[in-house]
């Protein structure tokens, strides 16, 4: 499997993501997918508080607890990068803290002590804010609405509250999430004014039908040294193309309640999964070979997040690596993106 340079990291091009640990995959099959990750080459690990999806207070924390219990069982811990994230506030989830979720330093270090705990390590590798504190445009809102300005953490306390965790060796490395180009330039700023820890990575939704990232993102991270994780390579699974061949498909999509991953349901985002389908088709590749050989072939992607619920899911997408694009198959990529500009954005 082929690496990459994250900060101080050498991280496989290809992360697992695990958010249906403890929803859609119960502690063995976590187990088997990430023995089967490992084998293929992968040493990048992602995961986060919140997880497993759909969000509840019944499950919540089971996915780094699975990842803890295969961790202990496993002896792979100093083999592998361990990604996670702390929730931020203001998305519904009173559980987690009893919806103390603000981005405070008292916030993150209860945060980092219970993940710690339940992944049985003394350590994170890669840990991030999984979304901002303030308002920002993000989770399907397409524009910055100043109407929707609320008191948050000042940037400056949470990283200095993350600063300290790094010098105490409770976490290596910072990252972000669903940040905008704003939001990160303000994290680097920080951190110079204050000589803090710099941000490495930033983890965002990038797919053929959410290509926001190239309008600014790019430049910034490209500047600052900053790598994206793109997570939803596959866009909820919808450039699979399995709710494109049938709506009533089994998935997150049919199984969660719409307002769960609504930039996913839109009319559009089916209309140009149709599209990308017939092109990968033509081609000789599935939907799911296109989608992610694409997001693999990004200059500006550090790491593609990929998901499964099954090994054959999680084998079809590592062996997507293996497929390089044609001048003519990324010139029909970019002629429908032309026409069908970021419908999941």
């Amino acid at each position: 499997m082929q690496t990459t340079q994250l900060g101080h990291f050498s991280v496989s091009k290809i992360c697992l993501g695990t958010m249906t640990f403890g929803e859609q995959n119960t502690e063995s099959e976590a187990h088997s997918q990430l023995d089967y990750a490992i084998e293929r080459g992968i040493n990048f690990i992602d995961t986060a508080e919140m997880y497993p999806v759909m969000p509840r207070a019944a499950t919540q924390g089971a996915t780094e607890r699975f990842i803890g219990s295969w961790l202990k069982k496993s002896g792979q811990r100093n083999k592998i990068i361990l990604a996670t994230k702390v929730a931020g506030p203001s998305r519904g989830f009173g559980w987690i803290r009893n919806g103390e979720n603000d981005l405070t330093p008292d916030n993150i270090r209860a945060a980092v002590e219970t993940s710690l705990q339940r992944l049985q390590t003394d350590y994170i590798d890669l840990y991030q804010l999984h979304w901002p504190s303030r308002n920002a445009p993000i989770f399907g809102q397409k524009s910055f609405d100043p109407q929707l300005e609320r008191p948050c953490a000042p940037i400056s306390d949470t990283l200095q509250a993350l600063d300290e965790l790094v010098r105490a060796g409770k976490i290596r490395a910072i990252g972000v999430s669903n940040e905008t180009s704003w939001g990160v330039s303000e994290f680097i700023k920080e951190a110079e004014i204050h000589g803090l820890s710099r941000i490495i990575s930033i983890q965002n939704a990038y797919s053929l039908v959410n290509r926001s990232f190239e309008q600014g993102l790019d430049e910034t991270c490209f500047h600052e040294k900053v790598g994206l994780l793109a997570y939803s390579p596959l866009a909820f699974g919808q450039l699979t193309a399995k709710y494109v061949d049938n709506p009533q498909a089994a998935g997150r999509l049919t199984l969660f309640p719409p307002t769960w991953s609504p930039r996913y349901m839109r009319e559009a985002v089916f209309s140009a999964s149709a599209r990308y389908a017939e092109l990968a088709r033509a081609n000789g590749m599935t939907p799911t070979q296109l989608a992610l050989a694409w997001c693999y072939s990004r200059w500006f992607v550090a790491s593609t997040i990929i998901g499964a619920t099954n090994l054959a899911q999680l084998k079809e997408n590592i062996d997507a690596f293996q497929i390089t694009l044609s001048n003519e198959v990324i010139a029909g990529v970019n002629a429908i993106h032309a026409q069908m500009c970021n419908p999941g954005q």
